[in-house]
């Protein structure tokens, strides 16, 4: 199949990738003639690999030290830089000048841009009122906060202080909030007075107020006016607003806290529906390293571009995004519903500030194409050379969209890895094609594979996403997991001393990756494994269907030998499933996979719980079917939900 795009010859030679790989050719007098073989030559040599990319990149550190890496065949225990002293946040600040650091828009329009030199000024600031409460190396400091320009300033002071960073969207309830602060114990929490969402304004000081209550390691709560410009916090304890933070310190030298390249800088959390989220702890040299090779090779962002990714602060993308700092790039904020103004806000956004990058998931591009939306006749983005998609596999009909209906000329790179790694295993390339349902290539210095089911590495079969080396933006660990064990029992239990993902996918001859959705949500009907992906990329055809989850029912019931398939939808308001359009359904799905992707049963329901980041929970919809608790139900936006999965008839027969 001939490509959907192709990169020509003045990008591929004006890319960073094409300069960086010369570079290291010229240095290292390689013979490489090919991404594949500049691939397979960083994956080989990692310490010269992410050498280049410190050297290249210009990390600033006060000491380098003469060793990349130790303990290499570790996994985990590699250690990585060891001698090295370093700040994430001077990192990210080093441009310093007036051009744009945050442009911020919500659901009314243009808010607020912050230069370089004021962000820096700011962060000054705020990294004094941090020292006069006392907070050190290693502390944590909390938000429960929109994406503000205040968000990544806060945050930025806080790393340039060596403080450990944690954040969750304000959507969230106190029980899902204590669930995760709880665990790392803050002394500084961050929060608005509220946010904005489907044009109505959401106040979150009552749970602001109980939140402070139940988190007794606070020293103080900043509160960013944003709903108010005077907003009633008398009641919450130990707060203020941050005017008054910050009136009594002024800008100036920020004392960049030089740390170990495996110094805490961030705090993320599964989004698992068993037991409480796990703490997920990211190192800065790591994510520093990870966040200039991601920017500068695989996205291409150069000083000046404008670079958005539409999230919130609960994902991870969130802390990727202010991470196109490091690339000297301007950074564009968006909070609210990317659906306002009829679904055109976020294109009205991208128009305006003449984005460069364009970072939206599969969901959003299915969602404006079934609203029959077509940006190419009302905003020609003329700046725009990258559209970037994750969270869920980009299906073949969301490319074809995209081209025809958002822009032809411009790279559509569907990436995949996330929260547990701070990157992208399958990623980005400006110089490559682009295929439709195929995400680009393994990324740059990760050794990426895919092992059937007796652990063998395979090229065009299905089989789990492994990484067999180690790489600097592993997690540092789970927060309070002495020994180890969670994080071992997370990714190296099934294969010894080998990173296993949890994504059922394929490597294709070309090189190419084929994401068919989690390994742990894979059926498996007559004992043949299948994704789930394969089926709602078909179901996501039918015009009637909203959303669908699916799920693998042990079957029969009281004495189970087998799994069947069945299928949830969600259809359009005012539409009820009959013989024909559930009919319809399974010929699509059949004539488009295989007979073992046919759903045996067909359930209309009238909402399908997902998470706060708004992916389908099919793990929490499977353990209720079985009649299986789910304890972190406060990890999901619509919990109740649920209960519509329990006890259905239509299960039984």
């Amino acid at each position: 199949m001939a490509p959907m795009w192709t990169p020509s010859e003045q990008a591929v030679e004006q890319a960073q990738i094409t300069q960086f790989a010369r570079h290291a050719v010229r240095k290292h007098k390689l013979d490489l003639n090919s991404y594949p073989e500049f691939y397979r030559w960083t994956v080989d040599n990692p310490e010269l690999f992410w050498n280049e990319v410190w050297e290249w990149c210009g990390v600033r550190a006060s000491r380098k030290g003469g060793t990349v890496l130790l303990d290499g065949e570790k996994m985990p225990g590699a250690k990585w830089f060891p001698e090295a002293r370093l700040n994430f946040a001077e990192n990210l600040l080093r441009r310093g000048d007036r051009g744009d650091a945050l442009v911020f828009w919500d659901e009314r329009g243009p808010q607020k841009r912050v230069s370089y030199s004021e962000l820096t000024s700011d962060v000054s600031r705020a990294a004094q009122a941090l020292q006069q409460l006392g907070l050190r190396a290693g502390d944590r400091a909390a938000a429960f906060i929109p994406n503000l320009p205040e968000t990544a300033m806060f945050a930025l002071a806080a790393l340039s202080q060596g403080i450990v960073w944690s954040s969750c969207s304000p959507d969230f309830g106190v029980d899902g909030v204590i669930d995760r602060f709880g665990q790392i114990e803050p002394k500084v929490l961050f929060v608005a007075d509220g946010y904005l969402y489907n044009g109505k304004p959401h106040d979150v000081l009552g749970r602001v107020r109980e939140i402070a209550e139940r988190l007794p390691s606070l020293r103080k709560v900043v509160v960013v006016p944003y709903l108010d410009a005077d907003p009633d916090i008398s009641d919450i304890p130990k707060a203020v607003l941050l005017g008054e933070w910050l009136r009594r310190h002024t800008p100036g030298e920020i004392a960049w806290a030089q740390l170990p390249f495996d110094h805490p800088a961030y705090i993320l959390y599964t989004s698992g529906t068993t037991g409480k989220p796990k703490c997920i702890v990211h190192g800065a040299g790591g994510t520093l390293l990870a966040a200039l090779k991601m920017y500068k090779l695989q996205f291409d962002v150069r000083p000046g571009d404008h670079f958005f990714y539409y999230t919130t602060c609960n994902w991870v993308m969130w802390n990727l995004l202010f991470h196109g700092l490091a690339a000297e790039a301007a950074v564009m904020l968006y909070d609210g519903s990317p659906f306002a103004r009829d679904g055109r806000i976020l294109f009205d956004f991208a128009q305006r500030e003449r984005f460069s990058h364009f970072g939206t998931s599969a969901k959003f591009i299915d969602a404006i194409a079934k609203r029959g939306l077509r940006p190419v006749d009302s905003h020609p983005l003329p700046g725009l050379r990258m559209i970037v998609s994750t969270g869920s596999p980009l299906v073949p009909e969301s490319y074809d969209f995209v081209y025809r209906d958002v822009k032809a000329d411009v790279c559509l790179s569907s990436i995949s890895g996330g929260t547990d790694i701070m990157a992208a295993f399958a990623d980005a390339n400006p110089v490559l094609p682009v295929h439709a349902g195929e995400l680009q290539c393994r990324s740059l210095g990760l050794a990426v594979e895919v092992y059937d089911a007796s652990g063998n590495a395979v090229v065009g079969e299905k089989g789990e996403l492994v990484c067999v080396k180690p790489f600097p933006s592993m997690p540092l660990g789970f927060w309070n997991d002495r020994g180890g064990e969670k994080y071992h029992a997370a990714y190296f239990a099934k294969y010894p001393n080998v990173w296993c993902h949890g994504d059922w996918c394929e490597l294709t001859e070309r090189g190419t990756m084929v994401v068919y959705g989690r390994s742990d949500a894979t059926l498996n009907p007559g004992g043949v494994r299948i994704g789930t992906a394969e089926i709602y990329a078909q179901v996501e055809k039918v015009a009637e269907v909203e959303e669908s989850v699916a799920i693998g029912q042990l079957w029969p019931p009281d004495k189970p030998t087998d799994t069947r398939v069945v299928l949830f939808v969600r259809l359009r308001e005012g539409l009820r499933l009959d013989a024909a359009l559930e009919e319809r359904i399974r010929r699509q799905i059949g004539d488009h996979t295989t007979r073992r992707h046919v759903p045996a049963r067909i359930v209309q329901v009238p909402d399908i719980p997902r998470t706060k980041n708004n992916k389908v929970v099919e793990l929490a919809v499977k353990a209720v079917v079985h009649d299986m608790p789910v304890e972190n139900t406060d990890a999901l936006a619509n919990p109740e939900a649920l209960e519509l999965f329990r006890d259905l008839p239509e299960l039984q027969h």
